[in-house]
């Protein structure tokens, strides 16, 4: 094991990850363990320069013992996700060699060879938008370019599957199914990619931050009651799921949007009225995620076809999908003037992510979102605007796939220590 260098040598890889939107949710396992899952799931990568896992691992002779930062703070690995992705990789390592800097590993030594991990997130943890399927993504895909594990991207997925379910479906870009399989080993519950980025690149997406504290019921949790208790789950799951997914790859592979909208929007729906259905109720929405739907069903019902299509994972915030950059622009209009940003908000701030949307809707100042009118579908009622229920808005758009940064200066670790930067 590179006997040249002496036990000071630390070799690292860097990659980066986007996370994921399930149009088709997953909820509900049908194996705690190996997080096999009750139904097939399709979902839309996002752009990782708006959202995104950055991850950098390192190996040295040096390192006494696996560790783990996630955005700043160390981390336990000793969970059992964890230790199943690590005993994965290892198991599959192949030897490495950098001649530069004179470093051997073999298959075995990776057995005995510790790692460190560091981890972050450019979005909130925890908060409903998806953040463990890029973690546990990121993980597995720059352990394994560390490794030199030799498997396709969906061998991977059954990997990074059993550190976090939707975690399998961030090792595509585009359009990704995570198919449920039947094997009970699970060897045959992978995810596959349905369409690439540039397939649909007319979609724009904007997220709705409503609130980016840790949700109260965890999706671990939430999910092993459902299943305990909701008669609800196993109709959806045996009738209901297994059509919708194949109308779904239907319309994404026709880029058909309103029939990708009326699926999306009902699946959002019927995952939110089962966790209802739940014993006790799980209740992942509040009321400006219902504003949110009212404000979107009232436009689609106005215009006579779907306009924008709304999902939300377990969490209060909305991803609303626009089927092209004009309907985009009219959306964040609707939104800022339902939702303004409190006086002292900078709207720099307020609006992250593709802000060349902003422009697009005619907003360039704070004054412009003040001075915005009611919707068309909306002057009836006389629309109060709800101002601060917003955190923040994200615009984005599919995106690509996982990435190894080559540039050494975008690593989090400190080639000397082997410790974040």
């Amino acid at each position: 094991m590179a006997a040249e260098s002496g036990d000071k040598w630390i070799l690292t890889v860097t990659a980066q990850t986007p996370t994921n939107i399930a149009v088709i949710k997953y909820w509900g396992k049908r194996h705690e363990e190996l997080i096999l899952p009750i139904n097939d799931s399709i979902s839309v990568t996002l752009d990782p320069d708006h959202l995104c896992t950055t991850t950098s691992v390192a190996v040295s002779p040096a390192f006494t013992h696996d560790r783990m930062w996630l955005n700043g703070k160390e981390v336990s690995l000793s969970g059992g996700r964890f230790q199943n992705c690590l005993r994965e990789l290892r198991s599959r390592a192949s030897d490495v060699e950098d001649e530069k800097k004179g470093i051997k590993i073999t298959k075995k030594d990776w057995e005995k060879l510790r790692l460190h991990i560091v981890s972050f997130n450019n979005f909130p943890t925890a908060a409903g938008l998806a953040s463990s399927a890029a973690g546990l993504a990121c993980l597995v895909f720059s352990l394994a370019n560390l490794m030199n594990v030799k498997e396709d991207h969906s061998k991977l997925s059954a990997i990074a599957r059993q550190g976090s379910g939707s975690a399998c479906r961030s090792l595509f870009g585009g359009f990704a199914k995570w198919i449920m399989g039947k094997e009970e080993n699970g060897s045959d519950s992978i995810a596959v990619q349905l369409a690439d980025e540039k397939h649909w690149d007319d979609l724009v997406i904007i997220i709705a931050v409503v609130s980016s504290r840790q949700k109260e019921t965890s999706s671990t949790s939430g999910m092993r009651d459902t299943v305990e208790t909701s008669m609800l789950l196993q109709h959806r799951a045996k009738e209901v799921v297994p059509k919708r997914i194949k109308q779904m790859e239907e319309a994404i592979e026709k880029r058909d949007f309103p029939s990708f909208a009326r699926l999306a929007c009902a699946d959002s729906n019927q995952f939110h009225a089962v966790c209802l259905d739940t014993l006790p109720p799980i209740f992942y929405m509040n009321d400006t995620s219902h504003k949110i739907i009212s404000c979107v069903e009232k436009w689609n019902r106005h215009e006579g076809t779907p306009q924008v299509a709304y999902t939300f994972d377990a969490g209060p915030n909305a991803v609303l999908i626009s089927h092209n950059r004009k309907t985009a622009a009219l959306l964040l209009q609707r939104l800022l003037f339902l939702f303004p940003p409190q006086s002292d908000t900078d709207l720099d701030s307020y609006v992250i992510g593709d802000k060349t949307i902003l422009k697009d809707a005619g907003i360039h100042e704070m004054k412009d979102v003040e001075a915005l009118a009611p919707p068309p579908e909306l002057k009836e009622n006389a629309p109060t605007r709800n101002r601060g229920d917003v955190s923040y808005f994200i615009c984005t758009r599919p995106g690509r796939g996982p990435v190894v940064l080559t540039d050494e200066s975008r690593s989090l670790i400190n080639s000397e220590t082997g410790l974040p930067k």
